[in-house]
C-alpha cells in the first residue's frame, strides 16, 4: 500500500509558474492543506497495525509538508530523489507566457498537458516515468510518500497502467491524497468541517472558503 501526497501550494503555484526541480515556499493556504493532510493521514492509518515509510521528494517545498506530517505521525522523513518534481530543464521557474515569448515556436501544437514535455531540455516523458516505476519497484512494505503534481500523476498512471494521455489528465490535489492499492488508486479527501478545524488551530484565513471555487 502507497499514501501518495502532493506537497501543499506554495507561492509559485499561485503564479503560475511550473516549479520543476526549482522551488518556492508554501503559502500560508499551502501550510493549512498540509495540516489537513497530515489529520487525513492520520485518520486513515489509525486502525491499520502496519509500520509505514515516509519517502520524500527533497525538494523545499515537500520536505515542508514532510515536516507537518511529522509532528502528527511517528514517522521520520528518508529523502528520495526518484520523487522530484520533472525538470523542464531551462523552462523550470517559468510561466507558459514567458517560455512562449522566450523560445517561440516551441509550444505549438501542445495543450494544457503536455506541453511540459516540449522543452528542449527537460527530462522526457518516458525517462519520467522509467524513474516512477524504478521508485515502485522497489518499494517492500507500507509507504507514505510526499512528491509532486506532474511526478505525481505519472506515479498513478504507471502504477495504473494508464495511457500517457490518461495520466496526465489526472487531477492533482493538494488539500487530499491517493491510497494506491491492488494496482487502483483512490482518492482520500477531508471535509469541510475538519479544513475549518485545521484553519483555526493554525490561526490563518484562507484564500478560499471550504466550497468555494477558486
Amino acid at each position: 500500500m502507497i499514501y501518495l501526497l502532493r506537497h501543499g501550494e506554495t507561492i509559485w503555484n499561485t503564479l503560475g509558474r511550473f516549479q520543476g526541480q526549482k522551488d518556492s515556499p508554501l503559502t500560508e493556504r499551502g501550510i493549512v492543506q498540509a495540516e489537513q493532510m497530515a489529520k487525513l493521514l492520520k485518520k486513515e492509518m489509525a486502525a491499520s497495525e502496519q509500520s509505514f515509510q515516509l519517502h520524500v521528494s527533497p525538494l523545499g517545498r515537500t520536505q515542508e509538508t514532510a515536516a507537518r506530517i511529522e509532528r502528527v505521525l511517528p514517522l521520520t522523513a528518508r529523502p528520495e530523489s526518484r520523487l522530484m518534481e520533472v525538470t523542464v530543464g531551462s523552462w523550470d521557474g517559468m510561466t507558459k507566457f514567458e517560455i512562449d515569448n522566450e523560445f517561440p515556436g516551441m509550444l505549438d501544437g501542445s495543450n494544457a498537458f503536455d506541453w511540459y514535455f516540449k522543452s528542449p531540455d527537460g527530462e522526457s516523458f518516458d525517462a519520467a516515468c522509467a524513474r516512477a516505476k524504478d521508485w515502485i519497484v522497489g518499494i517492500h512494505g507500507p509507504t507514505v510518500a510526499i512528491s509532486h503534481g506532474l511526478f505525481g500523476r505519472l506515479v498513478r498512471g504507471v502504477y495504473a497502467g494508464l495511457s500517457k494521455q490518461e495520466m496526465l489528465e489526472l487531477p492533482v490535489p493538494q488539500d487530499g491524497f491517493y491510497c494506491l492499492c491492488d494496482g487502483e488508486f483512490s482518492l482520500v479527501s477531508g471535509s469541510a468541517d475538519m479544513i475549518s478545524d485545521v484553519v483555526a488551530e493554525e490561526g490563518f484565513l484562507p484564500e478560499c472558503q471550504p466550497g468555494r471555487q477558486c
